[in-house]
């Protein structure tokens, strides 16, 4: 809550325990680090700004606003820009920052933060900055880490955002990329903002949103780069803001705070000058201090240049600089921006084959393959479903959605009804089928989404002993079990394990039934449903036996061929099997009988399968008339939006032309 005494303009990322006034300390870690290092020509002093305007003071908060999220409650503490005269502290040599992420780890404190030991002290939990790299350790996977930020951006749909572009962006400082994502959706407010710096705040508890921890923010960037700038600009405030905040992991570091402290400063919009002015929220020094700071450690040396990144936002969005981007193990940048103009690549990670065969390198760009080392092939698939009139543009060219479901042959839907104690039955249609170029194409797998965003890409669920399971795909989406916070894996738990057991079974099943069109010696097939598909197979041209990487059932060993038969024949139908069972055992008289009771199991097994086919086809009726009603409903949404936007304009009109009106009274 915003009390009398506002929070310190620097964000201290900690909590209070209780409420008791306490002293203000002389100094800071923040004072001690910038002592260390003394202010360079392009350090800004303060009250001596240039393209300064007039300050505003903090408005009081007007009714119905957000409250002020209480990061820190005591009084704030200034931030001098020259140490003061006192004894020399003891400290030690700043380390150096090292460019490999998983090397970087190594933190050592300079001096410890005096508030810490100051009389009266609250009890507090307080945040060594090498946290921030230790938190950021749970995305393995650099393009994990870029999805967080895509997700921000979508879940700003709800906000009117129509696009989100990343882009490399030049350091002006030493000319080195940095990474840039920018979307047009309805920004932060002041208190958003330091919401978004801090841990653990979230307002997305919807399911119409992707994210829930409010951690996100935090683990991605530091696991693409050591630094990050946001730029953010609202119409949410009662009068439109516009704020940047620099959570720096080199500035922590080479100045060897104890306490994660991010500096932010705030302008809000005057309707006397038409301009932007400086929103304080304590005095002018403070404001000056955090300014000077975001001058030395961010990549614009100036309050101008800072204020310059707004001028191609409009009217609101937001947009995060990545910069120190982190290196690998070799010594080479992580992220990749030379080798493909219109893409971004992992270093290292597209290991190409040359051949000269069709089906390799149809292989080798498939997006199953592609998605480990382009961010274009996997932000293709990352969402199931890309909101209306929602742009994803990398590099400067739009993203096309990837449906998997369309690159699928003898396509079938399969419905799963997990039980979850206590809550309402659930019903997962599963779309399953072969990847076009299968068995040549050596894709497997399930895509599992959840709330619309992909976790598990590709899941491999079922070995492939014996070519079995060889070119099956699936997708579904999965809201019923909780993705782990890097959204990379779904929790461990017993849903997931039921998933997971029933998806490997699934697998089998589709495969047990359609093997044969594949070129697959299926011995479930009446001998003479064989022979017509070996037959095909001889006149097309590409018979099962001239395929050498195909295992067909000559090639597999006698054992593990019954064995394998008698099991499959177990699993789909348990008591023909057993009637099949008791007549081997009669001898060669019940083998001769045993004969045309197959050819009657297998009758009946495919009116089963032609039922199922019927009710696939039934389902997938129903599924398309949910798409359109969908359709509609969106069409629907589009057009209220629009109506309230235009009401909004209209209320805003109305409120300039009422404060003008006001200022008109008191002249008189």
């Amino acid at each position: 809550m915003r009390s009398g005494g506002a929070s310190a303009e620097v964000i201290d990322l900690s909590s209070d325990d209780d409420e008791e006034p306490v002293p203000v300390p002389s100094t800071s870690s923040v004072a001690v680090a910038i002592a260390i290092f003394p202010s360079s020509p392009r350090d800004i002093k303060p009250y001596e700004l240039a393209d300064v305007k007039p300050p505003l003071l903090y408005p009081p908060q007007p009714p119905g606003c957000r409250a002020l999220v209480p990061v820190k409650n005591e009084d704030p503490v200034p931030v001098p820009l020259a140490f003061e005269a006192s004894e020399p502290p003891r400290v030690l040599p700043p380390p150096r920052l090292c460019r490999q992420f998983w090397k970087s780890g190594e933190y050592v404190v300079a001096r410890r933060n005096p508030d810490a030991d100051a009389p009266g002290g609250r009890n507090r939990l307080r945040i060594n900055p090498k946290f921030l790299h230790s938190n950021a350790t749970s995305h393995k996977w650099a393009f994990g880490a870029i999805a967080e930020l895509l997700d921000n951006a979508i879940d700003e749909v709800n906000n009117g955002a129509t696009f989100v572009r990343v882009n490399k962006f030049t350091n002006p400082r030493d000319g080195n990329p940095s990474l840039l994502i920018q979307d047009d959706g309805g920004g932060m407010d002041p208190e958003a903002l330091r919401c978004c710096m801090s841990f653990g705040f979230s307002e997305k508890q919807s399911d119409a949103f992707i994210g829930q921890y409010g951690n996100g923010f935090k683990t991605s960037t530091m696991r693409l780069g050591a630094d990050v700038i946001v730029f953010t600009q609202s119409k949410f405030f009662w009068a439109p803001t516009r704020s940047i905040g620099l959570l720096s992991y080199t500035f922590l570091m080479e100045t060897g705070c104890d306490d994660v402290l991010v500096p932010t400063v705030d302008y809000q919009y005057d309707l006397a000058t038409a301009s932007y002015t400086q929103l304080l929220r304590h005095n002018q020094k403070l404001f000056s201090s955090n300014l000077a700071i975001l001058s030395k450690w961010s990549p614009f040396a100036s309050e101008a240049e800072l204020l310059k990144q707004f001028d191609d936002m409009g009217e609101h969005g937001t947009k995060i600089i990545v910069y120190n981007l982190w290196f690998n193990d070799d010594g080479d940048m992580e992220l990749d921006f030379n080798s493909d103009t219109k893409d971004i690549l992992i270093t290292g990670g597209e290991k190409k084959v040359k051949s000269n065969k069709p089906e390799k390198i149809a292989m080798q760009n498939y997006v199953a393959n592609r998605l480990r080392y382009s961010l274009r092939a996997y932000a293709s698939i990352l969402y199931l479903r890309v909101p209306d009139n929602f742009r994803i543009i990398l590099r400067g060219r739009d993203v096309e959605p990837h449906n998997v479901v369309n690159d699928l042959m003898y396509r079938e839907c399969v419905l799963y009804k997990p039980q979850i104690a206590g809550l309402t039955e659930l019903s997962i249609i599963t779309t399953i089928g072969f990847v076009k170029g299968a068995p040549d194409t050596d894709v497997q797998g399930f895509n599992v989404y959840h709330k619309n965003r992909l976790i598990t890409p590709f899941w491999k669920v079922a070995s492939n002993s014996y070519g079995k399971g060889r070119g099956v795909v699936g997708i579904l989406e999965a809201g019923f079990i909780k993705p782990t916070h890097d959204k990379q894996d779904f929790e461990k738990s017993v849903l997931y394990q039921r998933l997971e057991n029933r998806l490997k079974e699934m697998t089998y099943e589709y495969w047990g039934l359609h093997c044969h069109r594949l070129g697959y010696d299926n011995k479930a097939l009446p001998k003479a449903s064989r022979a017509q598909y070996r037959a095909k197979q001889i006149d097309a041209g590409s018979s099962p036996a001239s395929a050498s990487h195909q295992l067909l059932a000559a090639d597999i060993p006698t054992s593990s061929r019954t064995q394998s038969s008698e099991t499959e024949e177990k699993f789909q139908c348990p008591r023909s099997h057993h009637r099949n069972k008791k007549a081997s055992d009669k001898g060669n008289t019940t083998k001769t009988k045993g004969i045309p009771h197959r050819d009657v199991i297998q009758r009946k097994r495919f009116s089963e399968h032609k039922t199922l086919t019927l009710e696939n086809d039934r389902l997938r009726d129903e599924c398309l008339q949910y798409e359109e009603s969908a359709k509609q409903l969106t069409v629907k949404e589009q057009k209220l939006r629009h109506q309230i936007a235009e009401e909004r304009k209209k209320y805003e009109k109305l409120l300039e032309e009422l404060k003008s009106l006001d200022v008109k009274l008191e002249i008189q």
